[in-house]
């Protein structure tokens, strides 16, 4: 079983970062415990880390310290290897690989990426450190520059250096590839490898390959004078703003970074004015030339503008200064979840993940980590796409959140809202969404609003709804988008980041209804431990259920545990565990577990039980040692909202677990509702868990 891969690139600035990323996500959504390293890193100043391990770390949540993630430094490496002591070099870099095979699942291993070393010495490194690491790799090659015979070529050599020297090769990828050109050189590329070599083509995508304005900002030494919040603003192409206004608003182009004189307050102005308007392409940002600033008057004008795009100053020439931004090999950092996100999708678009995990994941998990859980999430909405609404347009969160699911690529997404507010909106926040690809809809204008009116009057008249109070309502957020769900114009929704709880679900309950074989709707939370996922229920909507609601909570919940890959075993929490307590309370906990006993004798369930008997194997044994459920138990269900709700804001804030919900049972369709206090990846997990839902209708 191999524990490991190592991931070698041909030359410099193939763009590995692409599978390193897409691989780590994989892995951990396969194996519970990932780690990191880099036996070589480029020199980096005191106090501060290596990019690429800052980043892989820091948004995969690794359990390990940046020291164990790399052995030398490029500068020692070529110290060593000057007193012909590469040996010893070998040997550190196998003792720290071993320290981290010893302690994880899987060790996900990227090799060298040298500035200003030869291919040959970069590749030769690779080889020498795979061998001696006894792992298989994955070998990246780009088509930057090269025609098909060069980039064939240039890969098969790869392979062969590596299989001369008995390291086993998974795969081969050619990255950076023209988009027409990659069906091309799939084919050819399996023509000159051997048989059983995975060839993966990944095309050129431009905002991979493009900086961001803070690495210009990094690079060039800039002064930032207005738009700190935007610096990672992603640049799709410069120019230099040298012509006259009217004749240079022709040549502007989508996210354009505009390079000019620090002097010329016509084309500052008019490139500010032209990102506002809707007949012009956004601006990423304004690079002053020359250590020239504008005059005071300009700089109060601009600082009274509502939105700013980041403008930048430096004291080079423009012609010395664009030479230098054309020069930037772009990077991916720990804090750009544009370019990170980006990167997984593109991996996930272009690679066959599963033929690859086959050749190097041999590890079957018992239990289901939270990252595992959350990779399994988006890989199953994907599976199945679907088109979830968001009501609420006009809160920046949603908006943050639907620009990440785009870039995700895993649902299609409706937002409701003025759509001149929301591309205003979109503009100030500094994110990327592409219009072409979401539908925007203000319930009044929509070609569906009148079948809408007509049929909520239908459906309610009986409830004294007259057509004009139907009207009314449909223009609501909540009503028109539950609507579109129950019209089938969408296949979930997802709400309450700037509503109650009673506005998300009211049209849900009145419409949609529950299903046959249910009468209550609940709720549950998806609980994130550190090592677990519990299911929670029901902590948001029944205040004081009976003993029978309590019941169809249990099994509602633990059908819902089952769907999303969690073994259900339930627990009916009370005060007292077993025979052992007394009183109204308690009976009515243990009502509903026999209840649950007798309409699902599949279930595994105990109750009444304690949280600390029902999750800590020792006390579960001491004090119910024939259960099947005391000390694992993985659904929690709580006898009323009171004890629910705070217990498991409790948990998650006591102990930074991630609560993921909550998800609503009972309904016929799915309509998930949020906290008001919700976060972007609180709005992504919802929208994700909704898309699930949908499927199993």
């Amino acid at each position: 079983m191999n524990k490991a891969i190592y991931i070698a690139t041909s030359e410099q600035n193939c763009g590995k970062s692409i599978i390193s990323l897409g691989l780590m996500q994989l892995l951990i959504g396969k194996t519970p415990r990932v780690a990191y390293f880099r036996p070589i890193i480029e020199d980096f100043e005191e106090g501060q880390f290596d990019n690429h391990i800052e980043t892989v770390i820091t948004h995969f949540g690794l359990d390990m310290k940046f020291d164990e993630a790399y052995a030398f430094t490029k500068s020692k490496l070529i110290k060593k290897k000057n007193k012909g002591k590469i040996g010893e070099v070998l040997d550190v870099i196998i003792e720290k690989f071993k320290k981290l095979e010893e302690k994880f699942d899987f060790v996900l291993v990227e090799g060298t990426s040298f500035t200003g070393e030869g291919t040959a010495i970069e590749l030769d490194t690779n080889v020498l450190i795979a061998k001696n690491l006894g792992i298989p790799a994955i070998v990246i090659g780009s088509g930057v520059g090269k025609t098909l015979e060069e980039l064939v070529d240039s890969l098969y050599l790869a392979y062969d250096t590596f299989k001369v020297k008995d390291v086993e090769v998974i795969s081969v990828v050619a990255n950076k590839v023209q988009p027409e050109n990659v069906a091309l050189v799939t084919t050819n590329l399996q023509k000159h490898l051997p048989e059983g070599i995975l060839v993966n083509t990944i095309p050129l995508i431009p905002v991979l390959n493009n900086p961001t304005i803070q690495e210009i900002v990094d690079e060039t030494g800039a002064k930032i004078l207005f738009g700190h919040e935007f610096l990672n603003n992603q640049i799709g192409s410069y120019s230099i703003g040298a012509m006259q206004l009217p004749n240079y608003l022709n040549n502007l182009k989508e996210n354009g970074l505009i390079i000019t004189p620090g002097d010329r307050a016509d084309i500052i102005l008019g490139a500010l004015q032209a990102n506002e308007s809707a007949n012009y392409p956004n601006v990423s940002g304004i690079l002053l030339t020359g250590n020239i600033m504008p005059e005071e008057s300009v700089l109060k004008l601009i600082e009274g503008l509502s939105s700013v795009v980041p403008i930048l100053a430096v004291e080079g020439g423009t012609y010395s200064v664009s030479n230098q931004v054309g020069a930037i090999n772009s990077k991916i950092y720990a804090n750009n979840l544009q370019k990170i996100e980006t990167s997984i999708s593109t991996f996930d678009k272009y690679v066959a993940i599963d033929a690859l995990a086959e050749r190097f994941i041999a590890f079957e998990s018992e239990g289901i980590t939270p990252k595992m859980f959350q990779y399994n999430l988006v890989k199953r909405a994907k599976l199945h796409r679907k088109h979830i609404v968001l009501p609420e347009g006009n809160d920046d969160r949603v908006l943050i959140a639907a620009a990440r699911l785009q870039k995700m690529n895993v649902v299609d997404l409706t937002i409701i809202g003025s759509k001149k507010s929301i591309e205003a909106k979109i503009i100030e926040l500094g994110i990327d969404l592409d219009f072409d690809k979401i539908a925007i809809i203000s319930p009044k204008n929509s070609e569906h609003y009148e079948d809408y009116v007509n049929t909520y009057y239908e459906l309610r008249k009986a409830k004294n709804v007259s057509l004009a109070m139907a009207r009314d309502l449909l223009e609501d957020v909540s009503y028109f988008g539950t609507m579109m769900v129950y019209k089938g114009h969408a296949d979930g929704m997802v709400s309450g980041a700037a509503h109650t709880t009673q506005h998300t679900i009211l049209p849900a309950l009145q419409f949609i209804k529950t299903k046959p074989n249910s009468s209550v709707v609940s709720s549950v939370f998806f609980m994130c431990l550190e090592d677990r996922v519990s299911v929670f229920g029901d902590c948001a909507i029944n205040p004081n259920p009976t003993a029978e609601q309590l019941a169809e909570i249990a099994i509602s919940s633990a059908d819902s545990s089952l769907a999303f890959g969690i073994d259900p075993k339930v627990a009916m929490l009370s005060y007292s565990s077993g025979n052992s307590g007394k009183g109204d309370e308690v009976e009515k906990v243990r009502t509903a577990t026999e209840i649950v006993k007798a309409k699902r004798p599949d279930i595994k369930i105990e109750g009444p039980i304690q949280y600390d008997a029902a999750v800590d194997m020792n006390v579960g044994k001491s004090k119910m040692p024939d259960s099947q459920v005391a000390g694992q138990a993985s659904v929690l269900i709580f006898p009323d909202l009171n004890t629910g709700n705070n217990t498991y804001k409790a948990v998650q804030r006591e102990t930074g677990a991630l609560a993921i919900g909550p998800m609503l049972q009972g309904l016929n369709k799915p309509v998930n509702d949020l906290s008001r206090g919700c976060t972007v990846d609180d709005i992504i997990n919802t929208v994700v868990i909704t898309a699930i839902q949908a499927q199993g209708l």
